[in-house]
């Protein structure tokens, strides 16, 4: 199992390269001209990074833990149409000169990250053409997720897709293990909780994770990639082309 990330103390600079792939990407000057402005803080489960319809006033980039893209319809049912991680960036508008979005950005897996003004953020972007390229390299690789979740939502079973997901999540922890609510992962695949259930007591009982109290544990992550559907690896592969390669963790001895 990994090691589990230290408390972060909220509020502290980010001098040191940050654990975010996409500041990662940056030139040393690039990334010398945001430092100042980056501040760490913990990323608590359930919080608002922004909401639809208002002024986005920050941007995160995530070190640890996952962001939920929401779009609430008018019943008040909500859906999710994207999740951000370590990876990327929360305020993707900002990226094309808006500061407004129609949906909301959650935290669902709870961890660290870096946050910035918005109006900073914008007003660097706009001086460094090196920067933009990356940013919009990692909106184009994000869009393409929204598209592919779009069809694994449509064509694939429920625990193929809880499989995706957690694969997905892990790659974006420091630690095989997570809070996941079937509340969040209910909204996220498009189900109701029954099914959630079903499809998390079929991969515990295959010996894959370990499910207790909203707590996830990937147990056998190769036998989970097997599980899952072809939506995984088609996402990674798209993000690892326009990001660059990754180095993955390794699977723990005999699979597990």
């Amino acid at each position: 199992m990994t090691k589990k990330s230290p408390a972060v103390a909220s509020g502290t600079k980010a001098a040191e390269r940050s654990a975010n792939r996409l500041l990662s990407l940056l030139s040393p000057k690039d990334y010398a001209r945001l430092s100042p402005h980056l501040r760490r803080i913990r990323l608590e489960y359930r919080q608002s990074l922004y909401r639809a319809h208002e002024a986005i006033r920050f941007v995160y980039f995530i070190e640890t833990g996952v962001g939920s893209l929401v779009n609430t319809m008018a019943n008040g049912q909500a859906a999710e149409v994207g999740t951000i991680g370590n990876e990327g960036m929360v305020g993707l508008p900002i990226l094309l000169a808006d500061n407004k979005a129609p949906t909301s950005v959650y935290v669902q897996v709870p961890g660290t990250g870096l946050r910035m003004k918005a109006s900073l953020f914008m007003k660097e972007l706009q001086l460094s053409d090196s920067m933009r390229i990356v940013m919009q390299r990692y909106a184009h690789a994000f869009f393409n997720q929204v598209a592919q979740s779009a069809a694994c939502n449509q064509f694939h079973t429920i625990e193929q897709r809880c499989s995706r997901w957690m694969l997905m999540t892990h790659d974006r922890m420091q630690s095989d293990d997570f809070l996941l609510t079937q509340e969040f992962l209910a909204m996220m695949l498009g189900v109701q909780r029954t099914g959630v259930s079903v499809a998390a007591g079929a991969l515990q009982h295959a010996g894959l994770i370990r499910y207790k109290r909203g707590n996830v544990t990937i147990v056998d992550r190769r036998g989970l990639e097997r599980r899952s559907c072809e939506c995984y690896g088609v996402s990674k592969r798209e993000f690892d082309r326009l990001l660059g390669i990754r180095k993955m963790r390794k699977a723990r001895p005999g699979g597990r």
